[in-house]
């Protein structure tokens, strides 16, 4: 590897220590954004509104102290209904409490979380966002694919 005082050449392009260190430092709360969320007493109803009206391809689910519980993809909603021994009628899916849809807690990180290891964490996982959380584990933003492609490539180029 060729070696110019102060820089490294990576993949045939030179790039200072400093840009190295900066997209090291980026952590998830620099680069969020809002979360897709309804509350713990949700109905499949109300999240098949909140996605539809909203063009959202999930959701979270968060407590009445703002703690995410799940998270739903619309693929899981799809699949839920699509089931032929499923009752698909509007009183079944405003009875229905959206928490029944969730199988696992949602993986989260922090607000200071290096926004290269929540990457890493969705590629390790195969999820495409995560939940942030602040110090009292309430949701208060999202991370995902979208969020490293808008931030990452400054610090290729």
């Amino acid at each position: 590897m060729g070696m110019v005082k102060g820089r490294r050449k990576i993949s045939g392009k030179s790039t200072t220590k400093g840009a190295v260190n900066a997209v090291r430092g980026l952590t998830c709360s620099q680069v969020m954004a809002a979360p897709h969320f309804v509350s713990e007493e949700a109905s499949v109803h109300d999240v098949l509104e909140e996605m539809t009206h909203n063009n959202w391809d999930h959701i979270f689910i968060a407590s009445y102290e703002g703690v995410p519980i799940g998270r739903i993809h619309a693929v899981d909603v799809l699949k839920l209904i699509s089931r032929k021994a499923v009752n698909r009628n509007l009183a079944w899916m405003m009875g229905i409490p959206a928490t029944q849809m969730v199988r696992t807690p949602p993986l989260q990180v922090g607000l200071n979380t290096p926004l290269l290891k929540a990457g890493a964490l969705m590629l390790t996982h195969d999820l495409n966002q995560l939940a942030v959380v602040n110090e009292d584990g309430e949701l208060v933003g999202t991370v995902s694919h979208a969020t490293m492609a808008r931030n990452l490539p400054r610090f290729l180029l």
